[in-house]
Protein backbone atom coordinates (compact mmCIF):
# COMPACT_ATOMS: atom_id res chain seq x y z
CA UNK A 1 0.00 0.00 0.00
CA UNK A 2 1.34 3.79 -0.34
CA UNK A 3 0.33 6.47 1.70
CA UNK A 4 -2.88 7.60 0.08
CA UNK A 5 -3.97 3.82 0.50
CA UNK A 6 -2.80 3.64 4.05
CA UNK A 7 -4.74 7.25 4.98
CA UNK A 8 -8.39 6.22 3.46
CA UNK A 9 -8.41 3.43 4.83
CA UNK A 10 -7.31 5.28 8.44
CA UNK A 11 -10.18 7.60 7.72
CA UNK A 12 -12.89 5.19 6.84
CA UNK A 13 -12.53 2.77 9.51
CA UNK A 14 -12.22 5.79 12.13
CA UNK A 15 -15.62 7.02 10.83
CA UNK A 16 -16.97 3.31 11.15
CA UNK A 17 -15.01 2.51 14.50
CA UNK A 18 -13.79 5.86 16.14
CA UNK A 19 -10.40 7.27 16.62
CA UNK A 20 -7.93 5.11 17.80
CA UNK A 21 -6.66 6.90 21.27
CA UNK A 22 -2.93 6.36 22.86
CA UNK A 23 -3.46 5.42 26.15
CA UNK A 24 0.14 6.05 27.79
CA UNK A 25 -1.15 6.09 31.32
CA UNK A 26 -1.85 2.34 31.24
CA UNK A 27 1.37 1.58 29.31
CA UNK A 28 2.71 -1.76 30.40
CA UNK A 29 6.51 -2.26 31.68
CA UNK A 30 8.19 -3.83 29.19
CA UNK A 31 8.55 -7.32 30.63
CA UNK A 32 5.14 -7.03 31.47
CA UNK A 33 4.21 -6.28 28.05
CA UNK A 34 6.32 -9.24 26.83
CA UNK A 35 4.75 -11.87 28.88
CA UNK A 36 0.69 -10.50 28.15
CA UNK A 37 1.70 -10.60 24.58
CA UNK A 38 2.75 -14.81 25.03
CA UNK A 39 0.18 -15.53 26.74
CA UNK A 40 -2.44 -13.65 24.09
CA UNK A 41 -0.77 -16.34 21.44
CA UNK A 42 -3.44 -18.93 19.97
CA UNK A 43 -6.13 -17.18 21.53
CA UNK A 44 -8.60 -13.97 21.83
CA UNK A 45 -7.65 -11.36 23.64
CA UNK A 46 -10.81 -11.48 26.18
CA UNK A 47 -9.24 -14.83 27.22
CA UNK A 48 -5.76 -13.76 27.44
CA UNK A 49 -6.81 -10.89 29.09
CA UNK A 50 -8.34 -13.14 32.08
CA UNK A 51 -5.55 -15.00 31.80
CA UNK A 52 -3.09 -12.63 32.70
CA UNK A 53 -5.12 -10.68 35.36
CA UNK A 54 -5.24 -13.94 36.85
CA UNK A 55 -1.47 -14.39 36.72
CA UNK A 56 -0.65 -10.49 38.21
CA UNK A 57 -3.11 -11.24 40.66
CA UNK A 58 -2.15 -14.47 42.40
CA UNK A 59 1.80 -13.11 42.21
CA UNK A 60 3.22 -9.80 43.06
CA UNK A 61 6.31 -10.45 41.04
CA UNK A 62 7.76 -12.23 38.77
CA UNK A 63 10.27 -13.94 40.71
CA UNK A 64 7.29 -15.82 41.81
CA UNK A 65 6.60 -17.18 38.88
CA UNK A 66 9.90 -18.25 38.37
CA UNK A 67 9.76 -20.39 41.90
CA UNK A 68 6.80 -21.59 41.55
CA UNK A 69 5.72 -25.07 40.73
CA UNK A 70 5.07 -25.46 37.19
CA UNK A 71 1.05 -26.91 37.48
CA UNK A 72 0.60 -24.13 39.74
CA UNK A 73 1.62 -21.43 37.20
CA UNK A 74 -0.16 -23.38 34.44
CA UNK A 75 -4.02 -23.50 36.20
CA UNK A 76 -3.43 -19.81 36.91
CA UNK A 77 -3.19 -19.03 33.02
CA UNK A 78 -4.95 -21.80 31.30
CA UNK A 79 -8.12 -19.71 30.49
CA UNK A 80 -5.65 -18.73 28.24
CA UNK A 81 -4.85 -21.76 26.50
CA UNK A 82 -1.44 -23.82 25.96
CA UNK A 83 -1.05 -23.16 29.35
CA UNK A 84 1.78 -25.78 29.96
CA UNK A 85 4.12 -23.94 26.89
CA UNK A 86 3.24 -20.46 27.96
CA UNK A 87 4.26 -21.70 31.14
CA UNK A 88 7.40 -22.97 30.48
CA UNK A 89 8.60 -19.92 28.10
CA UNK A 90 7.31 -17.79 30.59
CA UNK A 91 9.73 -19.28 33.04
CA UNK A 92 12.87 -19.43 30.53
CA UNK A 93 12.79 -15.92 29.66
CA UNK A 94 12.70 -14.89 33.08
CA UNK A 95 15.59 -17.21 34.07
CA UNK A 96 17.48 -15.27 31.01
CA UNK A 97 16.61 -11.83 32.37
CA UNK A 98 18.08 -13.42 35.54
CA UNK A 99 20.75 -15.05 34.55
CA UNK A 100 21.76 -12.01 31.80
CA UNK A 101 20.74 -8.85 32.45
CA UNK A 102 20.75 -8.80 36.71
CA UNK A 103 22.62 -6.00 36.90
CA UNK A 104 19.59 -4.01 34.66
CA UNK A 105 17.23 -4.71 37.60
CA UNK A 106 14.96 -2.51 39.17
CA UNK A 107 13.81 -2.45 42.64
CA UNK A 108 15.34 -5.76 43.04
CA UNK A 109 12.89 -7.15 40.26
CA UNK A 110 13.67 -8.56 37.04
CA UNK A 111 12.99 -6.57 34.57
CA UNK A 112 13.30 -5.20 30.77
CA UNK A 113 13.28 -1.31 31.05
CA UNK A 114 16.79 -0.84 29.94
CA UNK A 115 14.77 -1.82 26.08
CA UNK A 116 13.96 2.14 26.37
CA UNK A 117 17.79 3.59 25.87
CA UNK A 118 18.25 0.51 22.67
CA UNK A 119 18.18 0.93 19.54
CA UNK A 120 15.26 -1.10 17.69
CA UNK A 121 17.54 -3.14 15.81
CA UNK A 122 19.34 -3.88 19.33
CA UNK A 123 15.57 -4.27 20.96
CA UNK A 124 15.21 -6.77 18.25
CA UNK A 125 17.84 -8.77 18.21
CA UNK A 126 18.10 -9.79 21.93
CA UNK A 127 13.74 -10.30 22.37
CA UNK A 128 14.65 -12.87 19.38
CA UNK A 129 16.88 -14.80 21.74
CA UNK A 130 14.14 -16.02 24.28
CA UNK A 131 11.81 -18.67 23.64
CA UNK A 132 8.53 -18.15 21.44
CA UNK A 133 9.13 -14.72 20.35
CA UNK A 134 8.71 -14.25 16.81
CA UNK A 135 8.16 -11.55 14.90
CA UNK A 136 4.60 -10.58 16.16
CA UNK A 137 5.42 -10.52 19.64
CA UNK A 138 8.59 -8.27 19.12
CA UNK A 139 6.34 -6.41 17.35
CA UNK A 140 3.66 -5.84 19.71
CA UNK A 141 6.24 -5.15 22.40
CA UNK A 142 7.85 -2.17 20.19
CA UNK A 143 4.87 -0.80 19.19
CA UNK A 144 2.87 -1.07 22.81
CA UNK A 145 5.56 -0.69 25.35
CA UNK A 146 8.57 1.02 23.78
CA UNK A 147 6.72 3.62 21.58
CA UNK A 148 8.32 2.52 18.31
CA UNK A 149 6.56 2.94 14.97
CA UNK A 150 6.45 -0.91 14.32
CA UNK A 151 3.60 -2.76 12.86
CA UNK A 152 2.23 -5.79 14.08
CA UNK A 153 0.72 -8.62 12.01
CA UNK A 154 -1.93 -10.42 13.60
CA UNK A 155 -4.66 -13.12 12.01
CA UNK A 156 -6.77 -10.12 11.34
CA UNK A 157 -4.41 -7.87 9.64
CA UNK A 158 -2.92 -10.73 7.92
CA UNK A 159 -6.11 -11.52 6.38
CA UNK A 160 -7.70 -7.86 5.53
CA UNK A 161 -4.38 -7.07 4.13
CA UNK A 162 -4.38 -9.59 1.52
CA UNK A 163 -8.50 -9.24 1.36
CA UNK A 164 -6.90 -5.45 0.24
CA UNK A 165 -4.31 -6.79 -2.62
CA UNK A 166 -2.08 -5.09 -0.01
CA UNK A 167 0.49 -8.35 0.09
CA UNK A 168 0.19 -11.23 -2.47
CA UNK A 169 -1.94 -13.97 -1.67
CA UNK A 170 0.57 -16.30 -0.77
CA UNK A 171 2.17 -14.23 1.48
CA UNK A 172 3.00 -15.91 5.46
CA UNK A 173 2.57 -13.76 8.12
CA UNK A 174 5.89 -13.11 8.38
CA UNK A 175 6.10 -11.84 4.89
CA UNK A 176 3.24 -9.38 5.30
CA UNK A 177 4.71 -8.05 8.22
CA UNK A 178 7.85 -7.38 6.34
CA UNK A 179 6.10 -6.08 3.43
CA UNK A 180 3.90 -3.89 5.71
CA UNK A 181 6.15 -2.65 7.92
CA UNK A 182 8.45 -1.30 5.67
CA UNK A 183 5.72 0.51 3.25
CA UNK A 184 3.14 1.63 6.00
CA UNK A 185 4.07 5.35 7.02
CA UNK A 186 4.71 5.54 10.85
CA UNK A 187 2.82 8.07 11.53
CA UNK A 188 -0.22 5.88 10.02
CA UNK A 189 1.22 2.04 11.71
CA UNK A 190 -0.57 2.88 15.17
CA UNK A 191 -3.76 3.60 14.17
CA UNK A 192 -3.67 1.37 11.09
CA UNK A 193 -2.77 -1.61 13.04
CA UNK A 194 -5.58 -0.66 15.84
CA UNK A 195 -8.36 -0.30 13.38
CA UNK A 196 -7.82 -3.53 11.41
CA UNK A 197 -7.81 -5.00 14.31
CA UNK A 198 -11.23 -4.33 15.24
CA UNK A 199 -12.58 -4.24 11.81
CA UNK A 200 -11.42 -7.94 11.91
CA UNK A 201 -13.30 -8.80 15.12
CA UNK A 202 -16.69 -6.89 13.67
CA UNK A 203 -17.02 -7.35 10.35
CA UNK A 204 -18.00 -10.97 8.64
CA UNK A 205 -16.21 -9.85 5.42
CA UNK A 206 -13.42 -9.03 6.73
CA UNK A 207 -12.39 -11.88 9.48
CA UNK A 208 -11.34 -15.63 8.82
CA UNK A 209 -14.52 -17.85 8.19
CA UNK A 210 -16.72 -14.63 8.91
CA UNK A 211 -16.90 -15.39 12.82
CA UNK A 212 -17.13 -12.40 14.65
CA UNK A 213 -15.58 -11.53 18.25
CA UNK A 214 -17.38 -8.25 18.85
CA UNK A 215 -20.55 -7.11 17.12
CA UNK A 216 -20.95 -5.36 13.94
CA UNK A 217 -20.63 -2.17 13.57
CA UNK A 218 -22.25 -0.70 10.22
CA UNK A 219 -21.18 -1.41 6.55
CA UNK A 220 -17.36 -2.73 5.79
CA UNK A 221 -16.15 0.49 3.76
CA UNK A 222 -13.93 -1.38 1.96
CA UNK A 223 -17.02 -3.20 -0.13
CA UNK A 224 -15.93 -0.82 -2.76
CA UNK A 225 -11.99 -0.49 -2.18
CA UNK A 226 -11.15 -0.28 -5.17
CA UNK A 227 -13.22 2.51 -6.24
CA UNK A 228 -12.13 4.32 -2.77
CA UNK A 229 -8.63 3.79 -3.46
CA UNK A 230 -9.04 6.06 -6.66
CA UNK A 231 -9.60 8.99 -4.75
CA UNK A 232 -6.71 11.40 -4.09
CA UNK A 233 -6.52 13.13 -0.48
Amino acid sequence: PDYNECKIAVNLLEKLHGKPIKQESNKLFVLDSLIRTILSQNTTDKNSSIAYRNLKTKYSQWKDVLEAENITVEDTIRFGGLAEIKTKRIKLILQSIITNYEDKWENNEPSLEFLHDYSTDEIVKLLKTFPGVGPKTISCVLMFSLNRPDFPVDTHVWFIAKKLGWVPQSSSRESCYEILNSRIPNELKYPLHILLVEHGKRCRNCSKGGKLQLPEEGICPFINWNKTTKIKL
